[in-house]
């Protein structure tokens, strides 16, 4: 509705001629400010969501057997270094979400609210693939730990060397794993672009109408 408006609004600021009344560029540029500022705002609220989302998975699905079996995989300490990084770096994205939403608010030219909406798919961006090589790396750790150290290890080195060929045998096992791990991978991504891919589209419209306007 409120896109239907900003087109009516901008046909009408191009009027040479006509009955209504223009609509000055400043109208047009306070719009698309609440707009870009709307979209940057529910970017801010999505990630702290899914932040208490996945440490509340984190904390339901992780119990003392889980950590045990971590610890016999010998990815123990990898582990809590990983998730400490993970939850700082977290931390520090949503503070960025929000720094940008406070530029967006008080930006009050469309050169300075251009620069912005950058900034912002950047930082989105930036978070997307931050999380898939987390992703990525505590998945192979887990892999190597169970082919390495699990329960059936025994039974996976000697079907190894049964195999008459080990180098043919663990390349096809590293090649279904990152089969495995890339279908996963491309799962998330997936999660991410509708997640915030329909926000950044919105935000990249933004841009391109101020863009039009400063010609």
């Amino acid at each position: 509705m409120m896109m239907d408006e900003l087109e009516l609004l901008k046909k009408d600021w191009q009027k040479k001629e006509g009955h209504l009344p223009k609509v000055s560029y400043a109208e047009i540029y306070k719009m698309i400010w609440k707009k870009s500022s709307s979209i940057v705002k529910w970017i801010f609220y999505i990630s702290i969501l899914e932040f208490v989302f996945w440490t509340a998975i984190n904390v339901v699905f992780t119990d003392g057997e889980s950590w045990e079996m971590i610890k016999s995989w010998h990815i123990y300490e990898f582990t809590i270094i990983l998730m400490v990084l993970n939850y700082i770096i977290l931390l520090y994205f949503i503070y960025k979400f929000y720094v940008n939403y406070r530029k967006i608010s008080f930006t009050d030219s469309s050169k300075d609210l251009m620069q912005a909406i950058l900034k912002v798919k950047r930082t989105v961006t930036q978070y997307v693939w931050f999380n898939l090589i987390m992703f990525s790396i505590s998945l192979i750790s887990g892999i190597y730990g169970s082919l390495r150290y699990g329960p059936d290890s025994d039974k996976i080195i000697n079907a190894a060397s049964e195999a008459g060929n080990e180098t043919i045998f663990w390349t096809i096992i590293v090649g279904v794993c990152i089969f495995a791990v890339a279908i996963l991978l491309g799962v998330i991504w997936l999660f991410y672009k509708v997640l915030y891919g329909l926000l950044l589209t919105r935000l990249r419209k933004n841009y391109n109408e101020l863009r039009e306007l400063e010609v």
